[in-house]
């Protein structure tokens, strides 16, 4: 049924209409084998990434997504899981010590199933357009799998669907996928954490090459947070002076 659904959302029911008015375009599909297992990893600048990457290529590409999203009880929660689960989102394994570690166990059972698996390697989206430091995950992932890694970059959905707004300014969607990188070389070494670290920000020099984004080497929630107290001192400085000025007017 999930597998049904999936295809008649992506060829029949949302697929054709998101063609139709955002024209989505695509270089490098030919990187993705037609068949067998392969991670795809992203750059994330909306949540409207996750319906333009896989509309442009033939196969059903999996993300993992938070259990809540599968847990809601009545009917709503049935909808919902039909939706999540047919739009290639699957539950994180919640036998794994962290969200990491189920996260890691459901795409390996992915993988190991010939499936394609997304991932998002900065782990959140990026609130500023500019492209952050990966997580090791998607390192440990290649590494335990035996899967290759294709890069790739999804260009103005910032534009489309910016962070905070359900819709911005229209632009066609571009999707840009690399070559895939083979890291068989460091079989056995998963739990080095300086392979891991080289893996990963190898894998983010190229989406970085295929995006045009500018890196920072920094984490993106660390960013957001960041930026958030730099708003609130801002908003603090200028309430101040603005007092200042009406004590100043009344005396």
């Amino acid at each position: 049924m999930r597998a049904v659904f999936y295809w008649l959302l992506k060829f029949v029911l949302l697929g054709p209409l998101l063609r139709m008015v955002f024209r989505p375009r695509a270089e490098g599909t030919e990187n993705v084998p037609l068949e067998g297992p392969v991670i795809l990893a992203s750059n994330h600048l909306s949540y409207a990434d996750w319906l333009f990457m896989p509309l442009v290529i033939p196969r059903r590409v999996t993300f993992v997504a938070k259990a809540e999203y599968f847990e809601t009880p009545g009917l709503k929660g049935r909808l919902q899981r039909l939706f999540f689960s047919g739009s290639g989102q699957v539950p994180i394994d919640r036998s794994g010590a962290t969200a990491a570690a189920g996260a890691l166990k459901t795409q390996l059972r992915l993988l190991r199933a010939g499936e394609v698996c997304g991932i998002y390697p900065e782990g959140t989206r990026s609130h500023d357009g500019r492209l952050y430091r990966g997580r090791t995950g998607v390192a440990r992932l290649a590494l335990e799998s035996g899967v290759p890694v294709i890069p790739v970059a999804v260009v103005g959905t910032d534009r489309l669907a910016p962070p905070g707004k359900k819709f911005g300014t229209f632009t066609r969607p571009f999707v840009r996928f690399g070559k895939p990188l083979d890291f068989s070389r460091y079989e056995g070494m998963s739990e080095d954490r300086y392979i891991l670290r080289s893996i990963t920000d190898e894998i983010m020099y190229e989406i970085m090459q295929l995006s045009g984004q500018e890196y920072v080497d920094m984490y993106a929630t660390q960013a957001k947070e960041r930026d958030k107290q730099e708003a609130k001192r801002a908003a603090s400085e200028q309430s101040a002076e603005a007092t200042g000025d009406d004590e100043r007017k009344a005396s």
